[in-house]
């Protein structure tokens, strides 16, 4: 029988590494927001401008952080996407068996209810 594992791309990120490095940069954002509001209320306008660059900067940073993972997990989406379909068209009985016991052992669990 054929090995029907799946190995992860070798960029794999584990799902909360991912959200805690965005809840990070979302930190680090409004982090800065705050700074600005403070440097508002108590500067002039040197500093206000000094403090809306850094806002902005952290900004671009954070949305360009956000695209680029955009476009890792859309790549490993379109990966698994692949394997999936190859596999489907290698082994399309395993699949039709597959779904079969998944549908009747769901069809039991509902009319036991």
């Amino acid at each position: 029988m054929a090995d029907m594992t799946l190995k992860a791309p070798p960029n794999h990120m584990p799902a909360i590494g991912r959200e805690e490095m965005f809840m990070n940069d979302f930190k680090g954002m409004v982090g800065s927001a705050d700074a600005l509001l403070t440097d508002v209320a108590h500067s002039t306008t040197e500093s206000l401008a000094s403090a809306c660059t850094a806002v902005e900067d952290a900004m671009g940073n954070a949305r360009s952080r956000f695209v680029q993972a955009r476009g890792k997990v859309t790549g490993q989406v379109r990966q698994t996407a692949d394997v999936t379909d190859h596999f489907v068209r290698e082994h399309p009985w395993q699949v039709l068996a597959g779904a079969a016991v998944v549908g009747f052992v769901a069809g039991v669990l509902i009319n036991r209810r």
